[in-house]
């Protein structure tokens, strides 16, 4: 009898298990996507990016077991319109808001976390917004997204000792004190009690408890390590400068290294709960910045080389003002410790979550591809032409294809061009020796520029 029972007894454990070896299968195909935005992180702000004097043991320990992407680029050099691009997946010659503003996203505007959220994914904000203003079309929570708390306002968001932050579409009243506070909310507080990033970072972690069982699309949209430009050069504010007390640095920097450091700590703990709740093993994590680093508050990018070996900073087309530090990590797919040079930017994570997630709802004319096939370490996207424009300061505009790059800034100077496989720092202007591929870049960001009655720059020159 018991030899009769044998088959039985190893058959029926396979049948219970066979449900959650299904679903495994399913997570690894459909994972978790958690998005993970800095503000104003420069290429070389990061440890696996090069950086020596500020300590980022998390974000590091993820590259090690995922890929750094080294040549992925923000959507704009400035905040309002590299997060369109990144929500939408349209450029800034097609993009509603491609500029800083007081804009808001419209109703027939459809965002990453639409897209998710149609494919059955609970989605969470936490952080910083700029798409959408209170009462609005644009809030997160008509975009796509289930849950929000955080600055809707940019300029909001230079303040880390707000008297309110949004949860949702109501303020939630917080105890600093903010003498003078502009309409937005901006300004410097004189009594600091509570660090918006630790709420935000508390609220993130609240919410991920509660939709853990779920396919879950988490986005922290950081305001580290953001200057409050309201402060002149006391604005890098954060609670204390830890383990750069010590230092014998200026003010500005001990307060930007914590903040980055501060940055990967609470990171650490996030990636922490996801292995702590079972799901690691199943979540895409993909880390990034908004644009390059900043001369603002006090901070000096110079110090600790936060461009790392790219020419300029914030509002620059140049690779310093818009090549970011990026890596992905998806166990079990991409594989550890790699690195891809294949060309992205803000634009291609759209259609690529939209794969990974299964997504079917997905716009038209999108601007970007998906880059799915670049983490599974397989099919590359075709050489495509990026594109980006920028409003201020003159204007200026610029594009790559494979290895070329042009750049036209102010827009009414001479279009330069740079070889980056060879110049990664854009020290040599080759427009003169190779004008047959400066013609065809200046054609194709003539074509890919759409005007707009809200964002306009000078009429560009043509050539040479």
């Amino acid at each position: 009898m018991r030899s009769a029972l044998l088959p039985l007894l190893i058959f029926l454990p396979a049948l219970a298990s066979a449900p959650m070896l299904a679903q495994a299968a399913e997570g690894n195909a459909r994972p978790n996507i958690v998005l993970i935005v800095a503000d104003d992180l420069g290429y070389g702000d990061l440890g696996c990016f090069g950086q020596e004097k500020i300590a980022t043991p998390h974000l590091d320990d993820l590259a090690s077991r995922g890929m750094r992407l080294t040549d992925f680029y923000a959507g704009s050099t400035v905040c309002a319109p590299s997060r369109c691009v990144l929500m939408t997946g349209l450029h800034t010659g097609h993009a509603l808001i491609r500029g800083n503003g007081k804009d808001n996203l419209r109703p027939e505007d459809v965002t990453m976390a639409e897209v998710l959220h149609s494919a059955g994914y609970a989605t969470g904000m936490f952080g910083k917004w700029g798409l959408g203003h209170e009462g609005s079309t644009g809030v997160p929570t008509k975009q796509g997204f289930d849950y929000f708390y955080g600055y809707l306002d940019q300029h909001h968001a230079h303040n880390y000792y707000p008297t309110f932050l949004m949860r949702n579409e109501e303020r939630v009243r917080l105890k600093n004190v903010v003498p003078g506070a502009g309409e937005w909310g901006q300004g410097v507080a004189s009594e600091k009690m509570e660090y918006s990033h630790d709420l935000i970072m508390a609220e993130a972690l609240a919410w991920l408890e509660g939709v853990k069982e779920k396919p879950f699309f988490l986005f922290l949209p950081f305001t580290l390590p953001h200057a409050n430009n309201e402060a002149g050069n006391k604005g890098m504010e954060v609670p204390e400068y830890g383990q750069y007390a010590d230092k014998d640095w200026p003010e500005p920097q001990k307060g930007h290294a914590a903040m980055i450091t501060r940055m990967d700590r609470d990171l650490g703990t996030l990636f922490a709960k996801l292995k702590e709740y079972g799901v690691d093993e199943r979540t895409l994590i993909f880390f990034t910045s908004d644009n390059g680093p900043h001369r603002e508050g006090g901070n000096n990018p110079d110090f600790a080389n936060s461009s790392g070996p790219l020419t300029g900073i914030k509002r620059s087309l140049t690779e310093g003002g818009i090549r970011v530090p990026t890596i992905v990590c998806w166990p079990g797919v991409v594989k550890p410790g790699s690195e891809s040079s294949t060309p992205g930017y803000f634009a291609d994570l759209l259609p690529t979550f939209a794969e990974i997630g299964g997504a079917k709802d997905i716009p038209a004319g999108l601007d970007g591809v998906s880059l799915a096939g670049t983490f599974r370490g397989g099919a590359e996207p075709e050489e495509r032409f990026l594109y980006w424009a920028f409003y201020e300061g003159g204007g200026a505009r610029a594009g790559r294809l494979g290895k070329w790059k042009v750049v036209q800034q102010p827009i009414n100077t001479e279009p330069r061009l740079y070889d980056l496989s060879q110049d990664i720092a854009e020290k040599n202007d080759l427009a003169e020796k190779h004008p047959e591929v400066l013609a065809d870049l200046i054609k194709q960001m003539d074509a890919a520029y759409t005007p707009s009655n809200r964002w306009k720059f000078p009429e560009p020159r043509r050539g040479r």
